[in-house]
């Protein structure tokens, strides 16, 4: 079975940093590309960034580029994001999941940036 745990969020002040983990299982990790979306309160979900399956390749959101980094342990079967300089609207629950997408995600982590 699929499974998806995200871990690593909370509240954070403008300006501050977290780092997010996942922790993938019941597949192949190495196998699969990777992907961290988001879904902020009456929005939809979207992409946020994605990771080839070596890690060799990354892509992200024109609203995150160059503040969050994507990455991966596939020894670990765990894909990490460090988000910099954090912004209000970056609040949302972030999620991982594969490419092609799988169709039970995970119950997320919630990131709240707020004074």
């Amino acid at each position: 079975q699929v499974q998806f745990v995200e871990s690593g969020g909370g509240l954070v002040q403008p300006g501050g940093s977290l780092r997010l983990s996942c922790a993938a299982s019941g597949f192949t990790t190495s196998s699969f590309a990777m992907t961290w979306y988001r879904q902020a309160p009456g929005k939809e979900r979207e992409l946020v960034a994605g990771i080839s399956q070596a890690g060799g390749s990354t892509s992200y959101a024109r609203s995150v580029k160059g503040r969050f980094t994507i990455s991966r342990d596939n020894a670990k079967n765990t894909l990490y994001l460090q988000m910099n300089s954090l912004k209000p609207e970056d609040t949302a629950v972030y999620y991982c999941n594969r490419i092609p997408l799988a169709t039970d995600w995970g119950q997320g982590t919630q990131v709240t940036v707020s004074l």
